[in-house]
């Protein structure tokens, strides 16, 4: 059974008017689905928009078996949609640049 592509809308901006806890400004990037933040997906087939706002930041997806891709590079800004099959396992996504202060998790089972 074939199964219907879902976006995901990854976003890394860095805001001029507030600090916040990481001390300039950055917002680590965020995972959602129809506007609610993602911890767990089912395995299958998603598309996924990568808006990078910042020229300090980039965005990278590990999981699992050696699963490893860098979707956006520094300075890269701009946006780029690439469709994913996932497997079951735990990912991390992360700012290659930042990767101690701006990352986090989700599960596909």
């Amino acid at each position: 059974m074939r199964k219907s592509l879902v976006v995901v809308v990854l976003t890394i901006a860095l805001f001029a008017s507030a600090m916040n806890a990481f001390g300039h400004g950055a917002k680590a990037a965020t995972l959602k689905e129809n506007g609610k933040l993602v911890k767990t997906l089912k395995r299958g087939s998603y598309t996924f928009v990568i808006s990078d706002k910042s020229s300090i930041h980039g965005f990278s997806l590990d999981g699992p078996h050696g699963f490893a891709k860098d979707f956006t590079a520094i300075p890269f800004t701009g946006t780029k949609t690439v469709t994913l099959r996932l497997k079951a396992g735990k990912y991390k996504y992360y700012c290659p640049n930042h990767e101690s202060i701006m990352f986090a998790h989700f599960t596909v089972t």
